[in-house]
């Protein structure tokens, strides 16, 4: 069953640019359905998979021979391309030498493991992220009522450009959203997860992405041979989610040295695991710079790895879980955040520095009155911000602090 990815209404803008488009992302996060939708509406164009080993082989061996085989095409998509060694070298040949024709792939690493030597396609490239549904791909698929109006009431909330206001919604609807927001926080993005029919179903996907990510990327892309000490890695890092990483604790439950731990830290953020984020600072005396927060790309695969999918209102987890959920968010609409915190332990969940302003945005499970924390008062007094944002479950709310503006607003409001 295809869902609709907005993603798609991007690749086409670019299919008659020169440039090779490279479409990345986890496994199974749509990128081969999502690139057979589009071949399919194209006349003149073929679909590989370097899964097909023979295809495989003559791409590495006989790139010459692979041209004239399927290169009167005009357009060419080329899948799982990651287990392509000399990818980026032959790439370069084929732009180079057939200037008429249209190349598209895909891979399930990031651009270094993906093309390998991406240093021959520098300025003859475009790279796109395909993630796990966002939420307004997951409403659309669930609710295309509830997600015409997610939209609408999106537009209240203008991140790149620092517009706010109050969206206009009921407590009802309001409910119905934050009931379909809680189940996509509870199994996450991936298309086969969201259309599975029974939560047995749900736990049986979600447990198969995991076990491929280690038979695929770990063993046969990476060629790692300690996947179980990485196993217990990311079981560490899921328990640690949404909190500063401690990395001798880290190598204590891992079994890896401190150096061992960092590269293979920097392999779960190239194959879409995990993702670090850093703090953001001015003030080195008092604020802390160093160890970053963990989060993982999927929360999912994450609540698979620590075998929980208890509802939102019984776990000491959730409020954890939603700053993943707004940190995913942020992520896959290109907004970069960092976190703030001090010495004295003083923490503002992510902060965001758009158009030369810094916007401070605090993440709370719910909230009855529109309060705003110490820490969160320490920063406006700080830095000033001009506004801020404080996502909640319950409270939808206007009001001023020191000069700022704090806006009260649902989680899914990003």
């Amino acid at each position: 069953m295809y869902i609709a990815r907005k993603l798609e209404t991007t690749l086409l803008q670019y299919m008659e640019k020169r440039e090779i488009l490279a479409v990345i992302g986890p496994r199974q996060s749509g990128k081969t359905t999502l690139l057979q939708k589009i071949q399919s509406n194209l006349k003149d164009s073929v679909f590989l998979s370097f899964e097909d080993r023979d295809e495989l082989e003559l791409f590495e061996l006989d790139i010459k021979g692979f041209a004239a085989r399927h290169f009167h095409r005009k357009y060419i998509f080329i899948d799982e391309f990651q287990y392509a060694k000399s990818g980026g070298k032959n790439l370069k040949y084929l732009y180079d030498a057939h200037g008429e024709n249209k190349i598209i792939i895909s891979g399930s690493s990031a651009v270094d493991l993906t093309i390998h030597a991406v240093k021959f396609l520098v300025g003859r490239v475009f790279v796109f992220h395909l993630y796990p549904l966002d939420f307004e791909e997951y409403l659309s698929f669930k609710d295309g009522v509830l997600c015409n109006l997610y939209k609408k009431i999106k537009k209240a909330v203008d991140l790149r450009s620092g517009r706010f206001s109050v969206p206009d919604i009921s407590l009802p609807l309001l409910k119905q959203v934050n009931r379909l927001l809680e189940e996509f926080i509870l199994w996450g993005g991936y298309p086969r997860v969201v259309s599975a029919g029974s939560e047995e179903e749900k736990r049986l996907v979600l447990r198969n992405i995991y076990n491929t990510y280690f038979l695929r990327d770990i063993r046969d892309t990476l060629g790692l041979t300690d996947d179980f000490k990485l196993s217990r890695l990311i079981k560490a890092l899921s328990l640690q989610t949404g909190q500063l990483i401690e990395y001798n604790e880290l190598c204590r439950l891992s079994g890896y040295d401190h150096v061992t731990l960092k590269r293979h830290l920097n392999i779960l953020e190239k194959t879409f695991i995990c993702r670090m984020i850093k703090p953001f600072f001015q003030n080195k005396r008092s604020e802390l710079t160093k160890n970053p927060k963990i989060y993982f790309y999927d929360t999912g695969l994450r609540n698979h790895v620590i075998d929980n999918f208890q509802g939102m209102e019984n776990r000491l987890d959730k409020g954890f879980l939603y700053e993943n959920y707004v940190f995913v968010q942020l992520l896959k609409y290109d907004i970069p955040a960092g976190f703030w915190r001090t010495k004295a332990k003083a923490e503002v969940d992510f902060v965001i520095e758009i158009s030369d302003r810094i916007l401070p945005i605090e993440v709370k499970s719910g909230i009855s009155r529109p309060l705003i924390g110490r820490a969160l008062y320490s920063f406006i007094e700080a830095y000033k911000p001009g506004f801020t944002l404080v996502l909640n479950s319950d409270l939808i709310k206007h009001t001023q602090e020191r000069g700022a503006d704090v806006y009260f607003l649902p989680h899914w409001a990003i």
